[in-house]
């Protein structure tokens, strides 16, 4: 079953998602990014709507991305549940020890 086709959020909770389930259906509040499709741009309302959602999401996309990127995180390959649990662990861990050295460089600096 492909991701799309699942509606795991709470209600009376936001649901944030990409431009890429725009024709996904949901039954929470959809905060939904909107997607120009071919002959029909984007309005300027739904322009600065997908700029306010993207600051709501940016903060939950940045650990993603550095989870992904860094530590190759996209794929496990781990067979039981509890050595996954492990695994994202440790990527978490070393993701908070890059923001660590970040904010001590900064401090450094100033």
């Amino acid at each position: 079953m492909h991701d799309s086709q699942m509606d795991l959020y709470m209600l009376g909770i936001v649901n944030y998602k990409k431009k890429r389930y725009f024709c996904v259906s949901c039954m929470v509040i959809d905060a939904t990014m909107d997607r120009s499709v071919k002959d029909h741009k984007l309005t300027i309302e739904s322009i600065r709507r997908n700029l306010r959602i993207k600051r709501k999401r940016s903060r939950g996309e940045r650990p993603h991305s550095v989870i992904k990127g860094i530590f190759h995180g996209g794929h496990i390959f781990v067979t039981t549940v509890s050595r996954v649990r492990v695994k994202n662990m440790f990527m978490c861990f070393g993701h908070n020890l890059i923001c660590m050295m970040r904010i001590k460089k900064k401090r450094s600096i100033a």
